[in-house]
């Protein structure tokens, strides 16, 4: 368990990116109200950062995350409040309008997988066991499992996960279609500051509304999806980014973007 000095959840500025690290390594970094109370403010500082270009999810110790915190459930005598609450963060997560990497460094069940499967991009631990667990102990995922997994890896395979409650390798993940990239376990820092570093290295303004583009293109048809494209590179083409980019590569040399 963290000491009275040490946050649940440890938010840290480098190079135009927000890391938030579970720091709750003898619990398996499990979820309790403070972890999303710690969450929501990281979401709320990069929010209202420009500098912040992209934000990253990991876990400290063993773990990246093994869901709710259960003791601590029981504890409070009610799930319906902290169930609300873990969806409201999980919400506000997958709706920020700034790329999130998810940095999976070991065992990820039940909310811990709820919490990748609302990150943009997922990068793991060739060691790393990803599932969803619940059913192993008669529970039912509470924090969109259900909803989210079948659209990440196809109905198929989450009905497999979601019913027997296995855990996958981040190989056989990235496989499905959930995990981008899996790294050495020693590699795994280094292959995620490369591809934050790529994405910071990208223009804000575009990156944002690409992710806008590709969250609501998903819930429309097909002809819907092409109109709202056609009408944002409309928006976007007087963008001091879009000039900045054509000049680069008319000059080649790299772009100096500036989110405008």
């Amino acid at each position: 368990m963290t000491t009275a000095n040490e946050p649940s959840v440890v938010l840290d500025i480098q190079r135009n990116a927000l890391w938030m690290r579970l720091n709750r390594p003898a619990a398996f970094n499990a979820i309790t109200a403070d972890v999303l109370d710690r969450l929501d403010e990281g979401l709320a500082l990069a929010a209202h950062d420009p500098a912040v270009r992209v934000l990253v999810v990991t876990g400290a110790g063993r773990a990246f995350c093994v869901g709710a915190d259960l003791k601590a459930i029981r504890a409070a005598g009610a799930a319906e409040p902290f169930l609300r609450r873990l969806n409201d963060t999980l919400n506000r997560l997958e709706a920020c309008a700034k790329p999130v990497v998810a940095m999976v460094n070991g065992t990820t069940l039940a909310g811990g997988l709820e919490l990748v499967l609302c990150c943009d991009l997922v990068v793991a631990a060739r060691s790393a066991r990803l599932g969803d667990g619940h059913a192993r102990y008669g529970l039912l995922p509470g924090g969109g499992a259900s909803a989210r997994l079948p659209r990440a890896i196809g109905a198929s395979r989450a009905r497999y996960l979601l019913h027997t409650g296995d855990t996958w390798s981040a190989e056989a993940m990235r496989d499905a279609g959930l995990v981008h990239e899996v790294a050495d376990d020693e590699a795994l820092l280094p292959a995620t500051q490369a591809l934050v570093d790529a994405l910071c290295a990208r223009s804000p303004l575009a990156q944002q509304r690409l992710k806008a583009l590709l969250h609501a293109g998903q819930d429309l048809d097909l002809p819907a999806a092409l109109a709202l494209e056609q009408a944002a590179m409309l928006e976007h083409q007087d963008s001091e980014d879009l000039h900045e980019g054509l000049a680069a590569f008319i000059e080649k040399r790299e772009p100096r973007f500036t989110g405008r």
